[in-house]
């Protein structure tokens, strides 16, 4: 059974749109405190890099989409526009911007923890890149977020569980790819023991509460494909196993229904776009954990196509959804099943 992949022609489309918008300053919704009145500053001011694509997060996941077509594709039309786009921002001046500014003290919890964790995989991208001097420029930052999660993740007694930015379980599976990368087994370590502690113990998950209104991850899914991704295949098996038990037969139903989109030109409603690529993200990942013979195999391809199907012609239907849904539209598309 097989599934969309990520092709030349779709690769092309996605650098077009992400190259389009990561320098595009406005509109931008920042996400920025005020101590006093020098404060009040452009998104360029504060932020050198990433002060494109309407916010700091999605400008960061958008320059990870650039570097994951780059490798991919580095003999492709657009593979220069990114080179030197890269070789433009990834200075150590600029770097040196962004470090600043996790350094005032109103910063502290800023990006936590989904835009610490597109940086981190940003910067677990740019080390896999045969030009090494862009991981080197970022590596500063990189490690100002790799210490944000190791003083932050020993204080939180609880994970957060919303299908938003806030959602914990994204934060821990995507800087995991840092910590392999970058061969930091004490934040590996770090990682899988608060895995473990926050979600070791669930057991029959109902996921009532999906989709709601804004959502553009599913809590569900997100926690299954953390603990794929944090734990070897023994341990993980069996949790997956006691997590979502009734697979097989669809159920929880509602996670097997993609979510409606009515307006997307609503930033909120638009999230709901992405609901339907990182489920299929999900699905497709979590599928390819377990055996071509397992019952639960082709229900969970399935619906990974189904959901697939319904967010793919919507990428660059308004810049609500624009200026982020295609990277969730590669990582729905490159894992292989």
């Amino acid at each position: 059974m097989t599934l969309a992949a990520l092709t030349p022609d779709l690769a092309k489309q996605f650098a077009g749109i992400a190259l389009g918008h990561v320098r595009r300053e406005y509109p931008n919704n920042l996400d920025h405190a005020l101590s006093r009145p020098e404060d009040a500053r452009t998104p360029r001011d504060l932020h050198p890099i990433f002060y494109g694509s309407y916010d700091w997060h999605s400008c960061v996941h958008s320059y990870w989409l650039l570097a994951r077509l780059l490798r991919r594709f580095p003999e492709l039309s657009f593979a220069p526009e990114i080179r030197a786009l890269f070789d433009e921002q990834f200075v150590a001046e600029k770097v040196a911007g962004e470090c600043a500014y996790f350094a005032t003290p109103t910063a502290r919890g800023f990006k936590r923890p989904y835009g610490w964790a597109w940086l981190l995989k940003l910067a677990a991208e740019l080390a896999l890149q045969d030009d090494p001097r862009w991981s080197r420029a970022l590596a500063p930052l990189a490690e100002v977020i790799a210490q944000r999660f190791r003083d932050f993740l020993p204080l939180a007694t609880y994970p957060v569980r919303v299908g938003t930015h806030f959602n914990t379980a994204f934060g821990l599976r995507m800087a995991a790819d840092y910590a392999a990368v970058t061969e930091d087994t004490a934040l590996v370590a770090l990682l899988v023991q608060t895995g473990w502690r926050w979600y070791g113990a669930d057991v029959d998950c109902p996921a009532w509460g999906e989709p709601s209104g804004d959502e553009f991850q599913s809590s569900a899914l997100i926690e299954a494909e953390c603990m794929r991704r944090l734990l070897p295949r023994q341990d993980f098996q069996p949790w997956f196993d006691r997590f979502l038990p009734r697979i097989a037969e669809e159920e929880p139903a509602t996670l097997f229904r993609p979510a409606t989109v009515t307006d997307r030109t609503d930033g909120k409603i638009a999230h709901l776009d992405g609901l339907n690529l990182s489920r299929a993200w999900c699905w497709r990942s979590l599928a390819g954990a377990l055996p071509a013979d397992d019952p639960r195999y082709a229900v969970m391809v399935k619906a990974a196509r189904h959901h697939l199907t319904e967010g793919l012609p919507h990428i660059a239907s308004d810049y609500m959804g624009e200026h982020w849904l295609a990277t969730f539209a590669v990582l729905a598309l490159e894992n292989e099943v």
